[in-house]
């Protein structure tokens, strides 16, 4: 039986400054450029204002992008184009600099962190600074048997919520989370039908290297399957996430939740760091306050969860690659945004005339 209540965040997790956001927008009216002009960047520099709790907007200097990787048992059905067991190799080309997230961090400045919550493989793979926290290897088959025990589950949760304090402790001022898995857009669909009540076939999208028709319809039964063992436990989302999530959704669900208390800003990826959000949501509700919408995915689950939470993507590019590319696509818009919010000059108070001088009084 868990001990840990994640009903506890709703009093641990406040909403970021609602002052601070009106100072920013009231300095945003004193700038040169018109207001408007700048469309939803000015929009980004007070939702980071108002996360860092002061006006002027700080750049961003230290973000780092946070990747979880597991496999999911579900993708031994046949509802990934990968094979199922083979996620350590996204990671291995991320450890290369061969993917695209690797190759864009670079350009960006951003560091790389991978942590290994349930991998399918040998750890010996791996360097140990990725396995060191695996909570299990794999997960369990979520259409025929649950991912985790309930014991796995809240020390899944446990490990993403240490690792956002210490990202948090060691000066990480935005978080780019990602995901590096197998099977996970299957699971993360039926979480995200679960909790918003949907049928499959309107969660089920083509995943991030796409899958063929029959592979689709597979994906979809799955999804109908898991949703069977799913609504009996929509009461309690540890329940939830050792039923039919997986040690991957546990542990940033637990991150995304541990961040917003630590008010540390997170800009979300996929569908995967979507249905987290969704069940963190329904922990603490102010919890999305604390997250960016980096990118649409195109993925129909996505769109679904980022609905209920109120979020809107920054970019809608088509990127469907996943691994938390289409969130650091996001990372330049908001270090922009940032910018201008700080370094633009005040403009000409309204009535004057530039380079007008007051009257002198008369003798």
């Amino acid at each position: 039986m868990s001990t840990l209540n994640l009903d506890d965040f709703s009093d641990l997790i406040e909403r970021p400054d609602g002052g601070v956001r009106r100072d920013a927008e009231e300095r945003r009216e004193r700038l040169a450029v018109p207001p408007g002009a700048l469309g939803r960047l000015d929009e980004l520099a007070e939702w980071l204002a108002a996360a860092q709790g002061q006006v002027p907007v700080r750049p961003v200097e230290r973000p780092r992008v946070v990747l979880f990787a597991a496999d999911h048992g579900i993708a031994s059905r046949g509802v990934s184009a990968r094979e199922a067991s083979t996620g350590h190799e996204l990671v291995r080309a991320v450890l290369d600099g061969a993917s695209p997230v690797a190759v864009l961090a670079r350009r960006f400045g951003a560091g790389v962190r991978i942590v290994d919550a349930g991998l399918d493989c040998d750890p010996g793979l791996l360097p140990q600074d990725v396995v060191r926290h695996r909570v299990r290897r794999g997960s369990g088959r979520i259409d025929v048997e649950d991912a985790l025990t309930p014991e796995e589950a809240e020390a899944a949760l446990r490990l993403g919520m240490r690792i956002a304090d210490e990202e948090a402790d060691s000066g990480t001022d935005l978080v780019v989370l990602g995901d590096l898995s197998v099977g996970g857009t299957t699971v993360a669909a039926t979480l995200v039908a679960a909790m918003c009540g949907t049928d499959a076939s309107v969660v089920t999208g083509r995943g991030g290297r796409p899958v063929d028709d029959l592979a689709w319809m597979r994906k979809c039964a799955a999804i109908r399957d898991a949703l069977r063992r799913a609504r009996p436990v929509l009461g309690d989302q540890v329940a939830l996430l050792a039923a039919v999530g997986g040690a991957d959704m546990a542990a940033i669900t637990g991150f995304l939740l541990q961040c917003a208390v630590r008010r540390t800003p997170v800009i979300l990826d996929g569908v995967v760091s979507a249905a987290c959000g969704l069940v963190a949501q329904r922990a603490a509700f102010r919890a999305p306050d604390w997250w960016l919408a980096g990118q649409a995915s195109g993925e129909p689950g996505q769109a679904k969860a980022l609905d209920r939470m109120a979020l809107n993507p920054v970019l809608d590019h088509g990127v469907t690659v996943g691994e938390g590319t289409g969130a650091l696509l996001a990372l330049p818009l908001v270090q922009a945004a940032a910018a201008l919010a700080a370094d633009l000059p005040a403009g000409v108070p309204p009535g004057e005339v530039p380079g007008s001088q007051a009257p002198q009084p008369t003798a």
